[in-house]
């Protein structure tokens, strides 16, 4: 609207004091900073917020991550046991601990094969009857023969009785064989006499064998 089409009468507003006071409804003239800040403030603001946002979100998916990875690692790990002062820990390897006891632990009882190749069944076996039984002699030969001794035989007894059943050998590798006759035979005296014994063995009773 020009002043010529204004349709009010000029009033106190219409003289001004000083240049720079408004005259009428017309206003002091913008300048160019007042017109363009908001836009700079939009372009400057709006992206520092957003870059705020975006930082703060990738910090707390961060920490969750470091979280979560965290507790999975714990839990997986176990817990390891550390002995307490003045306590030993041994470990042993019980198979072999018990091959080496079953190794070192000394058998009482020999093979039969060791056994068997001590005793020498071919060994001349007398045996004398100082018992006073009919045919006791030759029934006590029958039965270390039918223990393998094939060298056995029965003779008359003389001289003076010993006071139990005994078993005489001549040598000491004949200590099996003798062991083997008395075993037979249930007799528990067995002694080394060269005199008594005689070539091999020799078996005086003084009872019936109980073998």
């Amino acid at each position: 609207m020009s002043k010529a089409d204004y349709p009010y009468a000029d009033d106190e507003f219409d003289a001004p004091t000083g240049p720079d006071v408004p005259r009428g409804v017309h206003r002091a003239p913008r300048s160019a900073w007042s017109r363009w800040w908001p836009f700079v403030a939009v372009i400057v603001i709006v992206p520092l917020v957003a870059y705020a946002l975006v930082t703060y979100a990738s910090r707390d998916n961060g920490t969750d991550d470091d979280t979560t990875t965290t507790g999975t690692t714990t839990s997986a790990t176990p817990k390891a046991t550390t002995p307490s002062a003045g306590s030993s820990v041994k470990v042993t390897d019980k198979a072999t601990d018990d091959a080496t006891d079953d190794a070192t632990e000394p058998s009482d009882e020999p093979t039969d094969d060791t056994a068997t190749a001590e005793v020498q069944l071919d060994t001349p076996v007398v045996v004398l009857n100082a018992a006073g039984i009919n045919g006791l002699a030759a029934k006590t030969v029958t039965a270390l023969k039918g223990d393998g001794f094939t060298a056995a035989k029965a003779e008359n007894f003389s001289g003076t009785k010993p006071d139990a059943s005994v078993v005489y050998y001549a040598s000491d590798d004949l200590k099996p064989t003798a062991d083997k006759v008395a075993s037979s035979l249930g007799i528990d005296d067995v002694q080394q006499s060269a005199t008594d014994a005689g070539a091999g063995i020799s078996v005086v009773l003084r009872t019936a064998p109980q073998g």
